[in-house]
């Protein structure tokens, strides 16, 4: 046995991240050709530097071989209903509808990409809302890449409580469930609900002032490298409607979050800021007066385009924009009496599970539960739904699943690499020598390195567990546990630090790798998965900083008594 020392440990760790940023970033490889060369230098590395065991390498990969499967059914249902759409016109009649409400491309993308997608994300989680916001956008007539960037930066602050709560229940709540915790908890007078609850309510906190300004940095994004005059003054422009759409998201988000629980902040955040914000702009209310748009597409650039074309000639003269958004409704309606805990829906439906557990002599266990993934339930479901809705024939229906299936090609590749990859990074630390896992191994020096300092890298935590998952409960799984003990070593607060994690997490779910495959998929985007990464950094590190320096205060100044 080689002994490492801690630097050397994270510096072989982080090598298979770095390999990511720099062939798809610095050298703008595609997902389909960088997640492979990515995958053998992890394997390499578990294998022959920390000498995992090759039964935990089989069943790492195998279990993230399955979770790039599920991931791939969410990418083909929202292809399989977006074309579904696109060939009954339902998506031409949306269309109309939106630019009644604005024709401004900046408001379109608040609604669309932050609060819909925010709705979408406390429903089902887990790359949906990005998966059903770009297509969207891109019928309306926005650039694939920017239709994807937006997607993907609005698609942040929901994520604390995404998928009912499972970031924070499942991704928190299993992870520092431990005798110990609980008995520390007990003789602070707090019980491990109590706790969970106020690490919801303190994430909800320190969401509010990145949420609020959130949807002006993204339309600042969206008009800095899309617009004609590449201006970011044009996306500040309108700050008064988008500081009004972060507060019609935020403040319920926040209220919720006390009141009730982590379960449903973004679910209500976002349904009730449609409800505020879509009738606000109809009336003029604090809506810019001047319009802003695209250049002519003949003025775009290469890679802004996809191979997804959402043509008009489909279109019913007849169909009504009410009509047209029902798909959507049954989507929303759908995942919430489906994933909601306490209806009896959510228990039936996962019961319906496919279970492999200890494989290969480990305690990894993987399992396929097909009408809980959203691919199939609802969106495979309602785009067969939509066949007698709008009397669509058998040649309609055969175009729009085939062209779903013929664009998995690539995302396949890329998923089938990424995924195994993590898994592989993550189990890493169950081998012979009692070496600590790659993700601890990185973790664990940045926290010598910045000790005093920690509120402000807890977010980055966060963020690279996401990078690397494409997951904020997985990145709280990895890490939740690690930086409460970090807390509790520096004897700041245990629970501010918790909820920057799932901040972080939430916040890096923008550059997550597998999130970013996903959505560019559903508007037919390929190598430019660098270009998003390169450019979502910036957003990023502005919601980190943010997160970081109110995270110092609240540890430090405000409530350093706070356990």
């Amino acid at each position: 046995m080689v002994v490492m020392s801690e630097g050397l440990l994270a510096l072989l760790a982080v090598m298979p991240i770095a390999a990511v940023f720099i062939l798809m970033v610095g050298f703008r490889w595609p997902a389909k050709n960088a997640m492979p060369a990515a995958f053998a230098i992890a394997l390499f590395l578990v294998w022959f530097v920390w000498n995992t065991p090759l039964n935990w390498i089989s069943a790492a990969t195998v279990n993230g071989v399955v979770i790039a499967f599920k991931i791939l059914i969410i990418v083909f249902g929202a292809l399989a209903f977006l074309f579904t759409l696109r060939e009954c016109g339902a998506l031409s009649a949306i269309n109309r509808g939106f630019t009644n409400i604005s024709p401004d491309r900046r408001v379109q993308a608040i609604i669309i990409a932050w609060l819909f997608g925010s709705f979408i994300e406390g429903s089902a989680g887990f790359g949906t809302p990005a998966a059903l916001a770009a297509p969207l956008l891109l019928s309306l007539g926005f650039p694939a890449l920017a239709a994807v960037m937006v997607a993907l930066i609005a698609n942040s602050t929901a994520v604390s409580f995404g998928a009912v709560g499972t970031s924070t229940l499942i991704g928190v709540g299993t992870s520092l469930n431990t005798h110990e915790i609980i008995t520390a908890l007990a003789q602070q007078g707090m019980t491990y609900s109590q706790f969970i609850h106020q690490v919801g309510i303190w994430t909800a906190l320190q969401h509010l002032i990145p949420g609020i300004f959130l949807p002006l940095i993204m339309v600042a994004m969206l008009t800095r490298f899309f617009g004609e005059n590449r201006s970011i003054k044009e996306g500040l422009a309108i700050w008064p409607y988008a500081i009004f759409a972060g507060l019609c998201f935020v403040v319920p988000y926040f209220l919720v979050a006390v009141f009730l629980g982590p379960e449903f902040p973004s679910i209500l955040g976002g349904l009730t800021g449609l409800l505020i914000l879509v009738p606000a702009t109809r009336a003029g209310f604090l809506t810019p007066k001047k319009n802003w748009n695209f250049a002519e597409k003949s003025k775009w650039e290469k890679s802004w385009t996809g191979t997804i074309t959402i043509t008009k000639d489909t279109e019913k003269e007849n169909l009504s924009v009410l009509k047209a958004w029902v798909p959507y409704a049954l989507i929303g309606i759908l995942l919430v009496i489906s994933r909601v805990r306490f209806l009896p829906i959510n228990e039936w439906i996962r019961s319906v599970k496919f279970q492999a557990d200890n494989l290969f002599g480990t305690t990894i266990s993987t399992d396929f539960d097909p009408l809980n993934i959203p691919g199939i339930m609802p969106f495979m479901l309602v785009a067969l739904i939509c066949v007698p809705l709008f009397g669509m024939n058998r040649r309609q229906v055969g175009v729009a699943w085939a062209e779903a299936l013929r664009r998995m090609k690539g995302p396949f590749i890329a998923l089938m690499f990424a995924v195994p990859m993590v898994r592989l990074m993550m189990q890493s630390g169950n081998n012979p020598d009692q070496i600590i896992s790659m993700p601890i191994a990185m973790a664990q020096y940045m926290a010598n390195l910045f000790q005093g300092a920690w509120p402000m890298v807890a977010p980055v935590i966060g963020a690279l567990g996401s990078f690397m998952s494409g997951s904020n409960t997985v990145s709280n799984m990895l890490f939740s546990l690690f930086q409460f003990s970090i807390a509790d070593q520096l004897g700041i607060s245990r629970i501010i630090v918790v909820s920057l994690q799932n901040l972080g997490g939430a916040a890096g779910n923008m550059i997550g790798v597998h999130n970013i495959i996903a959505a560019c998929a559903t508007v037919g985007l390929t190598g430019v998965e660098g270009h998003l990464i390169k450019r979502n950094l910036i957003p990023l590190a502005i919601i980190c900083l943010m997160a970081g320096i109110a995270g110092m205060m609240l540890a430090f100044v405000f409530v350093p008594e706070l356990w």
